[in-house]
């Protein structure tokens, strides 16, 4: 059953209107006719299976036919800071953390990325970026878009993280994973969390120490050494795992 996303005033008692661009994918690139089921999100608290009733040029109008209120949300807000990639591995690494429950993620420049977008780029990736987030909720049955942010420096990342309960530090320097499950068996649902992840050279000494003094607790994701991109979902993995009902 595929998914869509309306704003909550498109939605009436007994009828959802679906407009923009989902319009011509239903129609045209789906093929989707009347009868159809569909589940379509409020982006909040609500996913709504619904029946099609009309295809127009410009609208398609669903009848509600069930609410589920449940949802597919992790109780936690996760942000991902993650550290600027090379080619398309940013692609890869937001495709999956939507599949796996993040609430957002923050592109992040560091010392060691080799990575340097100027304005105009860093607006053209994060339109991309965001449209990838977009169809990966669509897949993954998710209540929301979860957002793509402007990138940032790490000291913007640091002072936004500071917001958050906890603030997580996967770094290949740590050892045991003792403290790594005492840390993530202490984290509540409800609470907000912080995940920043180095690029492919990792994070510098000066990096992780600024980190730290902002409150974020060192971890180990095991012996082996996991990728950039391969790091984020590990722990993401971990984290749903631990907090899912």
């Amino acid at each position: 059953m595929f998914q869509f996303f309306v704003d909550a005033d498109r939605i009436g008692k007994d009828t959802i209107s679906i407009i923009g661009e989902d319009v011509n994918h239903i129609k045209n690139v789906l093929r989707m006719k009347p009868g159809t089921q569909v589940r379509i999100s409020n982006m909040e608290d609500k996913d709504y299976i619904c029946e099609l009733l009309e295809l127009k040029d410009d609208e398609v109008i669903a009848k509600i036919v069930d609410v589920d209120e449940e949802g597919t949300e992790l109780p936690s807000k996760v942000y991902l800071f993650q550290g600027l990639p090379k080619a398309d591995k940013m692609e890869t690494v937001i495709q999956k953390n939507v599949e796996l429950g993040v609430y957002s993620i923050v592109p992040v420049s560091m010392k060691r990325c080799v990575v340097k977008l100027d304005a105009k780029k860093a607006k053209s990736k994060k339109e991309r970026w965001q449209k990838i987030a977009e169809s990966a909720a669509k897949q993954s049955k998710r209540m929301i878009i979860p957002t793509v942010d402007e990138v940032k420096t790490l000291k913007e990342a640091v002072e936004f993280a500071k917001t958050l309960d906890v603030i997580l530090l996967p770094y290949e320097n740590a050892s045991g994973m003792g403290k790594t499950k005492e840390i993530i068996g202490h984290i509540k649902p409800g609470q907000s969390v912080g995940i920043f992840i180095g690029p492919e050279g990792g994070f510098e000494d000066e990096e992780v120490s600024f980190l730290e003094n902002a409150g974020a607790q060192v971890i180990s994701l095991g012996k082996r050494i996991l990728r950039t991109e391969t790091a984020g979902m590990a722990l993401m993995a971990v984290l749903m795992y631990s907090l899912e009902n």
